[in-house]
């Protein structure tokens, strides 16, 4: 039986291409294409297809967006993210909305092929580029807001006091959300902690 395929691209000639690509593909069928993430979403909640392809950069709603709510109304749908060249960050945060894989535009017919094959399986798939991205350059470790805020004050040369008084909390649970940093960021103390966070954008350099 044929993998049943949405496409979501607000491009259409790539859109379009893609839908006349996968359209030779006999283990694929193309059930249907939407031009932008809103559509995608009712489109993808309609259909339910085995795999929804899914473009990154629209407008109104982007394919981020577009996966979390896919997602929250029907668990099980299975994403691959195909966009153009991005970066470790962004790629994690498209896995963390809910896509199943990530691809690239890019892409060869056999290695989209393959990649909807895994995907419709249930397996996470990243293209080898990808792959290759985020190995180079890990994604940024998630951090709480008030990790943050720890970290944008220790960036101004507050002590721990200074802190605990700015924050309105005690001193001891500054020390352990400092703590925390220095262990999510691999830092070996608070300098290198803020040098880490300002070279990811995690905060801003002052």
């Amino acid at each position: 039986m044929a993998t049943r395929v949405l496409l979501v691209d607000d491009h259409t000639v790539v859109r379009m291409g893609l839908v006349s690509i996968l359209g030779t593909c006999g283990e694929i069928a193309v059930v249907g294409d939407a031009c932008d993430g809103e559509t995608g979403v009712r489109m993808a909640l309609e259909l339910r297809p085995d795999v929804v392809v899914m473009d990154l950069l629209m407008p109104d709603m982007d394919g981020n967006e577009a996966i979390r709510r896919i997602r929250a109304e029907w668990p099980g749908a299975k994403v691959l993210v195909l966009t153009t060249l991005g970066t470790s960050d962004g790629f994690a945060r498209s896995l963390e909305a809910g896509a199943t894989g990530v691809t690239l535009k890019s892409a060869d017919l056999p290695e989209l092929r393959e990649a909807i094959a895994a995907v419709a399986r249930g397996e996470r798939y990243l293209s080898p580029e990808v792959e290759r991205i985020m190995t180079a350059d890990p994604p940024s470790p998630h951090l709480s807001p008030r990790q943050l805020e720890i970290l944008e004050l220790a960036s101004r040369g507050l002590s721990n006091p200074d802190m605990a008084k700015a924050l309105g909390i005690s001193v001891p649970v500054v020390g352990e959300h400092l703590r925390a940093v220095l262990a999510k960021l691999g830092a070996a103390n608070r300098t290198e902690a803020v040098a880490i966070a300002m070279r990811r954008h995690l905060i801003e350099a002052l």
